[in-house]
């Protein structure tokens, strides 16, 4: 992790866990058992006696984020337990930050800088989640909530000033990223599935989950009834594919027979039932399903595998580019929570300094006097004791010197730049 000796600090802030860096890719698959039963995990920790904790489960990673010193004691064998595995196979995968470094990963988990798809949107949603089932079980005391609201001011300004999020990252998300930029909002938009191979029915999963509603499936009638039944969608003879082409905004094309199943001369016709509708076409099969010559259609745009790498490629490139950024803004909020910190520090003696001198004026009106005595008896008995201190310390020179130009700081004396020199 970039820049791990940055300033700011996490007080006693713990975070231990596994994820998919350190696990065994067999282990990874089980994460989901403690992110749908989250509630019952932290009865569990609870119940051995943990306290101030949040447990973040997601696909990716398990990890315990806590200002106890118990929680590297329970990690491991209530994890273990829940997933079914011996506590040595959660132990050889654990990772463990202290302090400032656990805060700094804190960050970083929150806005998507540690995870496997790098600005993913998912992860700073799952930690909220955590957060309000730990606060729910009286398990979040004021630091610890101090650390999360430094986590999520860090996840909200790199998403608002970085393009973390922006570019896309693998096929499918290229391929959904370019009927945005052709259709726009793709709630209203329909879309034909050909085939379909495993790539096909995963590019179609995603233009689901965007919004996409109209889905209809046309193939060999077994492989076409078994893909429509997972995705929720209707199936289209493949007799009627001419027809299913000229009702589709978007086509997916991943059939990989060996022959074009969409021709040039296809899609032109298809594009004359529908004027001014454009049709993306995603030729998602190996060997190809689409001839070239469909591009060169006014109203079509045609995207191969190859495009759609070269779109992902550069959509990675983008994030890794934003990550410098990324994590300047993180060591910023690391910076700011430091100096919050700092501040509720200094507060009791700040209250306790007020009091006495509150005190010191009581006692100088109870004696009596014109205001002038009055004054003079209170300016001597302020500044009686910290006399004294200055006195005892004058035989060590650093003392004094330090000292002196603490109380030009304090009281805003001056001459303290000369000092300095």
């Amino acid at each position: 992790m970039p820049g791990a000796n940055a300033a700011g600090t996490g007080e006693d802030l713990l975070v231990i866990g596994i994820n998919h860096r350190t696990s065994p890719p067999e282990l990874g698959d089980r994460f989901g058992l403690i992110e749908a039963d989250l509630d019952a995990a932290l009865d569990e920790l609870k119940s051995r006696g943990l306290r101030d904790a949040v447990l973040l489960a997601t696909c990716d990673r398990i990890e315990l984020l806590s200002r106890d010193r118990l929680a590297a004691e329970f990690f491991a064998p209530v994890v273990a337990a829940r997933l079914g595995v011996g506590a040595g196979v959660i132990e050889a995968a654990l990772y463990r930050h202290d302090g400032a470094a656990a805060l700094r990963h804190l960050c970083a988990v929150a806005s998507a800088l540690d995870s496997q798809v790098l600005g993913e949107p998912q992860v700073l949603g799952q930690l909220r989640v955590a957060h309000r089932a730990a606060v729910e079980q009286g398990l979040v005391g004021d630091e610890l909530e101090g650390a999360l609201d430094t986590a999520y001011a860090a996840a909200r300004r790199v998403r608002r000033e970085t393009k973390i999020a922006q570019g896309p990252v693998s096929l499918a998300a290229a391929a959904l990223s370019l009927a945005r930029d052709i259709h726009g909002d793709l709630t209203e938009r329909a879309a034909l599935l050909i085939g379909p191979s495993e790539m096909g029915e995963l590019m179609a999963e995603q233009f689901r989950r965007a919004g996409l509603t109209r889905l209809v499936v046309c193939g060999p009638e077994q492989r076409a009834r078994r893909a429509a039944q997972l995705l929720s969608s209707n199936v289209v003879p493949f007799e009627e594919l001419e027809t299913a082409v000229a009702a589709a905004d978007i086509v997916i094309a991943s059939f990989g027979n060996g022959r074009a199943i969409l021709t040039k001369a296809g899609v032109a016709t298809a594009l004359r039932k529908r004027p001014l509708k454009p049709i993306f076409v995603i030729d998602a099969a190996i060997p190809s399903d689409c001839e070239p010559g469909i591009n060169d259609l006014d109203g079509a745009f045609l995207y191969g595998l190859g495009d759609l790498e070269r779109a992902a490629m550069a959509g990675r490139a983008e994030r890794e580019a934003a990550s410098v950024a990324a994590w300047a803004i993180i060591d910023a909020e690391i910076a700011a929570h430091a100096a919050r910190q700092s501040e509720r520090r200094a507060v009791p003696a700040v209250v306790a300094l007020r009091r006495h001198v509150e005190s010191l004026r009581d006692q100088a009106l109870a004696e009596g006097g014109d205001a002038e005595a009055v004054t003079h008896r209170l300016i001597n008995r302020l500044l009686h004791d910290p006399s004294e201190v200055l006195r005892q310390l004058a035989g060590s020179a650093d003392d004094i010197a330090a000292m002196e130009q603490l109380l030009r700081r304090l009281f805003r004396l001056g001459g303290e730049e000369k000092r300095q020199e």
